[in-house]
């Protein structure tokens, strides 16, 4: 009997879709990423981002709290990088600046809700989105509500170990890498 290798694929997959982890999805080692659950060497990884995000008709990066606070001079150099990356991809930016509950109370004039991507994603029609700057802990549970409930393919550009549940995880994201990333979307634009 052939063993099945599960593939983390655009959904909509169902209202409960499945871990990519308790589905036997590995994160990849340094050097490495995932792509569709499959570990790859890492360039193959960038060279399809590039071609996602340039093929991609209405991209989003949701770029999240460990960009925005400006917490260090890294992030600042590394937000550079992400601003170059969507204006070279065509990608909206939309940010995710506090995804914390307020309960039990949430004064609206303060603050508002959190970024919820699977919901914004269903209103605009986004086909391809990128987690950057996302804690892990969210990333992880939005990345499964948005394969469960769209068609929205999904890049994790993860500081640490990747993201299983991303269509593309991409690990040990820093500024240049990004703009790896950016050198990739201009070539593969040339050549398209």
């Amino acid at each position: 009997m052939a063993q099945y290798k599960y593939r983390v694929v655009a959904g909509p997959e169902g209202y409960m879709a499945p871990a990519a982890a308790l589905m036997g999805v590995e994160l990849p080692d340094s050097g490495q990423a995932l792509i569709e659950g499959q570990t790859v060497v890492e360039h193959k990884a960038i060279e399809l981002i590039g071609e996602k995000l340039v093929r991609a008709k209405n991209p989003v990066i949701f770029v999240g709290p460990l960009i925005l606070w400006d917490w260090s001079d890294k992030v600042r150099v590394k937000a550079a990088a992400v601003k170059e990356l969507a204006q070279a991809s065509g990608a909206k930016i939309i940010p995710m600046a506090d995804y914390r509950p307020k309960y039990p109370k949430i004064n609206p004039e303060v603050e508002i809700n959190p970024n919820h991507p699977n919901i914004t994603i269903w209103h605009n029609n986004f086909d391809v989105c990128v987690f950057v700057g996302v804690h892990c802990h969210f990333a992880n549970v939005a990345l499964k509500l948005i394969r469960g409930g769209t068609d929205c393919y999904t890049i994790a550009l993860c500081g640490e170990a990747g993201h299983e549940d991303a269509m593309i995880s991409l690990r040990d994201v820093d500024a240049p890498k990004v703009r790896t990333l950016t050198e990739t979307v201009n070539s593969v634009r040339q050549h398209s």
